[in-house]
Protein backbone atom coordinates (compact mmCIF):
# COMPACT_ATOMS: atom_id res chain seq x y z
CA UNK A 1 0.00 0.00 0.00
CA UNK A 2 1.02 3.40 -1.08
CA UNK A 3 1.06 6.09 1.23
CA UNK A 4 1.60 10.17 1.13
CA UNK A 5 4.43 11.42 3.47
CA UNK A 6 5.74 15.32 3.64
CA UNK A 7 9.02 15.99 2.96
CA UNK A 8 11.00 19.47 3.95
CA UNK A 9 13.28 20.54 0.67
CA UNK A 10 14.84 24.12 1.60
CA UNK A 11 11.71 24.44 4.47
CA UNK A 12 9.55 23.68 1.51
CA UNK A 13 6.66 21.29 2.05
CA UNK A 14 5.96 18.57 -0.72
CA UNK A 15 3.62 15.50 -0.05
CA UNK A 16 4.69 12.41 -1.89
CA UNK A 17 3.81 8.97 -2.19
CA UNK A 18 5.90 6.28 -0.47
CA UNK A 19 5.16 3.10 0.32
CA UNK A 20 5.74 2.55 3.79
CA UNK A 21 9.03 -0.21 3.48
CA UNK A 22 10.57 3.13 1.41
CA UNK A 23 9.83 5.45 4.05
CA UNK A 24 13.53 5.29 5.37
CA UNK A 25 15.45 5.18 1.74
CA UNK A 26 12.75 8.69 1.06
CA UNK A 27 13.97 9.77 4.44
CA UNK A 28 17.64 9.37 3.51
CA UNK A 29 17.24 10.46 -0.35
CA UNK A 30 15.66 13.44 1.34
CA UNK A 31 18.45 14.19 3.49
CA UNK A 32 20.40 13.90 0.77
CA UNK A 33 18.99 16.42 -1.72
CA UNK A 34 18.78 18.88 1.16
CA UNK A 35 22.20 19.20 1.80
CA UNK A 36 23.17 19.55 -1.70
CA UNK A 37 20.58 21.72 -2.63
CA UNK A 38 21.86 23.97 0.21
CA UNK A 39 25.78 23.50 -0.60
CA UNK A 40 25.21 24.11 -4.29
CA UNK A 41 22.65 27.20 -2.97
CA UNK A 42 25.49 28.98 -1.23
CA UNK A 43 28.17 28.29 -3.22
CA UNK A 44 26.16 29.62 -6.46
CA UNK A 45 23.50 31.53 -4.84
CA UNK A 46 21.39 29.91 -7.12
CA UNK A 47 17.52 29.62 -6.32
CA UNK A 48 14.61 28.52 -7.67
CA UNK A 49 14.94 25.68 -11.05
CA UNK A 50 18.46 26.80 -11.61
CA UNK A 51 19.75 25.94 -8.17
CA UNK A 52 17.79 22.50 -9.18
CA UNK A 53 19.09 22.20 -12.27
CA UNK A 54 22.50 22.74 -10.93
CA UNK A 55 21.95 19.85 -8.26
CA UNK A 56 20.21 17.42 -10.15
CA UNK A 57 23.65 17.93 -12.41
CA UNK A 58 25.72 17.29 -9.54
CA UNK A 59 24.37 14.42 -8.43
CA UNK A 60 24.19 12.92 -11.96
CA UNK A 61 27.83 13.22 -12.39
CA UNK A 62 28.43 11.88 -8.71
CA UNK A 63 26.44 8.96 -10.38
CA UNK A 64 27.91 8.24 -13.63
CA UNK A 65 31.56 9.00 -11.39
CA UNK A 66 30.66 6.03 -9.09
CA UNK A 67 29.21 3.94 -11.55
CA UNK A 68 32.39 4.30 -13.40
CA UNK A 69 34.54 3.81 -10.59
CA UNK A 70 32.63 -0.02 -10.15
CA UNK A 71 35.28 -2.88 -11.53
CA UNK A 72 34.90 -4.77 -15.23
CA UNK A 73 33.47 -8.24 -14.37
CA UNK A 74 35.85 -10.68 -14.03
CA UNK A 75 35.40 -12.49 -17.31
CA UNK A 76 36.25 -9.15 -19.32
CA UNK A 77 40.04 -9.43 -18.10
CA UNK A 78 39.83 -12.96 -19.65
CA UNK A 79 39.50 -11.30 -23.28
CA UNK A 80 43.22 -11.92 -25.02
CA UNK A 81 43.20 -8.20 -26.31
CA UNK A 82 42.45 -6.71 -22.97
CA UNK A 83 45.08 -8.73 -21.54
CA UNK A 84 47.81 -7.63 -23.93
CA UNK A 85 45.91 -4.03 -23.41
CA UNK A 86 46.53 -4.38 -19.81
CA UNK A 87 50.52 -5.74 -20.27
CA UNK A 88 51.48 -2.92 -22.52
CA UNK A 89 50.53 -0.35 -20.24
CA UNK A 90 51.65 -1.96 -17.28
CA UNK A 91 55.19 -1.97 -18.92
CA UNK A 92 54.78 1.65 -20.50
CA UNK A 93 53.62 2.58 -16.41
CA UNK A 94 56.81 0.71 -15.48
CA UNK A 95 59.57 2.42 -17.91
CA UNK A 96 57.91 5.78 -16.69
CA UNK A 97 58.73 5.02 -12.60
CA UNK A 98 62.01 3.36 -13.64
CA UNK A 99 62.80 6.75 -15.21
CA UNK A 100 61.71 8.94 -12.56
CA UNK A 101 63.54 6.79 -9.97
CA UNK A 102 66.58 7.34 -12.12
CA UNK A 103 66.21 11.75 -12.05
CA UNK A 104 65.97 11.23 -8.00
Amino acid sequence: MTDTTEINLLGKSYRVACAAEEREALVAAVALLDDKLRNIGEKTRSKGERLAVMTALNLAHELLARQAAIPAPADALANEPVRRRIASVEAKLDAALAEHEQLF
